[in-house]
Order: C-alpha cells, then structure tokens, then sequence
C-alpha cells in the first residue's frame, strides 16, 4: 500500500506536521524513530513553550503534544529509517524492522543531536546540572555560577545568555583564543562576570551523585588538574543533524543540514522541518511552526500530483 504522507520523527515539529496532515484527512504515518519525543524528552522543565502557564516537563510536553497527535488520527510506527529513494513519485523508505514502507509525500523532521563530550559524570548528570541548552535550562540556574564548554559561536552565545541570568560563567576552552566569530568573541570577554579557562579542558564532571557541584579541569599545556564549584555545565561543542541517511538523495549543506525552501526539499515531494533543517535556532515552538508549514506544502503538493 503506498500511503500519502510519511513523517520522520516525533518531535514538535514531526507531531505537528502529523496533526496538521491528519486535519487535512491524509492518514499520516509517523515513524517515531529509536527516541520518542525527541531532545525535549531530556529537558526537565519547558517555560517558553506558548500555552502553559506553569512549565512543563519535556516529556510531559511531548506526551502532550503525542496524544493530541492521536485523537486527531495520526499512526505511529516505533521504527527507525535507515535508507530512502526519493528518486520517483513514490517515496520508497527502508526501516530497520519494517521493511520498505511507500508514500506519495515525504516530511522529514528527524531532529538533531547534540555532541556531548563523554567524559566521566556527564550521563550521571544529565538534566540534573548538565545541560547541552542554555535557552532551554538557563534559566534554573539564575544568581548560580555555571560553566560553558566550547569556543565557537555557539558557545559564545550560550555565555552571553547565561550572563544575564547568572553570577557568574566560566568559559571553558581547550585553546588561548576562541573559534567563534570575532565579534561574538569580543561582547564574551568584555562581559564582566564571565571568565574564561583557557588552554583546560573537562576531566571530569562531579557531583554527589545526584546532581553536579564542580568541574575538574585539566590543564593542556602542564597536565595540572584543579576543580571549580558550579551549579551548572552546558556543553556547547555543536550539534549533529540527524541526516547521514539522506545523503544523496536531498541537498545538505556543509554541516549536513537539509537545505529547505518553504521547507521544501531538493527533491519532489518531499519536505523537511526541525533540527535537521534549522542550524540556527533550535527551538520547539520554532519547530512545531516549521512542521505545519511542512505538512501545509505537502498537502498542496498532493493536491496539484
């Protein structure tokens, strides 16, 4: 059976694009991916997602956001697609353990992930001091001293961020001078309650077992190791859109993000919203309006097939 629409991912923006295409009576088909819910399931709690007066716990959110996905008629398929051919007016996907699934239009909003360092407490303190989302978790930390990890814009964006919120931001940098852009690093160090750790590294991530309390850094020059007290890490290393599988069959671009217009990708019928098409913002609620604008141009592109 070739069915008219099928969603990759269960984040925002896949549940929206999947409501909005139910709405519309195209009997989506979602496939979940290995991580329901998406990045949001390891968020703790969610204060600028619009609608909700107190936060919200992501996987509350996203359960939310499943269950209305439901009522509206959306299927789900707990599966994960390794390969695809976009090549013909049938969208041809190749699951891990359902076999090929065929559709007329394809919406891809399989998501990012964030780099983590993998270093010793980082897992332990996940959502519980170790955040890889400053806009997201920031805000738990306000008249707290934090760290940030990394050299890039990203980075230099995260400590600007924190800034305003915290006493104090250590920027932890393996080099004595930043990647980021020049101006980025310029507002960084004329900031005064950040200070910046140059040519350390993490050694460890440490804690009391339930939530983190200190860095161990390290020293790349002399190897000298020395801890500093913090309430907070955010690991700003990047990201890795969740794409190596589209590879030749849709236009990346240089860091491997779907290239998008109108969220509308190089090949027909197919379209792409979420981190996997968005290097810049990394949002939920930026998410969710790109999935309704993708599932918007995929019911006008079935209607005029």
């Amino acid at each position: 059976m070739t069915r008219e629409i099928v969603i990759l991912g269960s984040g925002p923006a896949g549940l929206t694009a999947a409501i909005y295409a139910a709405r519309a009576n195209l009997r989506p088909l979602l496939v979940e991916g290995m991580q329901s819910g998406g990045q949001l399931t390891q968020t703790t709690d969610v204060e600028n997602f619009p609608g909700f007066e107190q936060p919200l716990a992501g996987p509350a959110l996203m359960e939310a956001m499943r269950r209305q996905a439901e009522r509206c008629g959306v299927e789900f398929l707990m599966d994960e697609v390794q390969s695809v051919d976009f090549s013909g007016d049938v969208k041809k996907l190749e699951t891990m353990m359902s076999g090929t699934i065929e559709a007329r239009a394809v919406v891809v909003c399989t998501g990012a992930a964030a780099r983590w360092t993998g270093l010793p407490g980082e897992r332990q303190y996940r959502s519980h001091g170790v955040s890889a989302c400053a806009t997201c978790d920031g805000s738990f930390y306000r008249g707290m001293d934090v760290a940030v990890i990394g050299g890039g814009d990203t980075a230099m964006g995260d400590a600007l961020y924190l800034a305003r919120l915290c006493r104090s931001v250590t920027v932890v940098h393996r080099r004595d001078a930043f990647r980021a852009s020049k101006v980025m690093a310029e507002r960084v160090l004329a900031t005064p309650n950040v200070q910046v750790a140059w040519n350390s590294v993490v050694d460890e991530f440490l804690g009391d077992g339930r939530k983190l309390s200190a860095l161990r850094l390290k020293d790349v020059n002399t190897g000298a190791t020395r801890e500093i007290a913090v309430s907070g890490a955010f690991v700003a290393i990047g990201h890795e859109p969740t794409t190596k599988f589209l590879a030749g069959q849709l236009d990346l671009d240089a860091a491997g993000y779907v290239v998008v217009d109108r969220q509308r990708t190089s090949a027909k019928g197919v379209f792409a919203a979420g981190d996997c098409a968005d290097p810049f913002y990394k949002q939920a609620v930026i998410a969710a309006g790109a999935g309704a604008m993708a599932a918007l141009e995929a019911e006008r592109y079935l209607a005029e097939a």
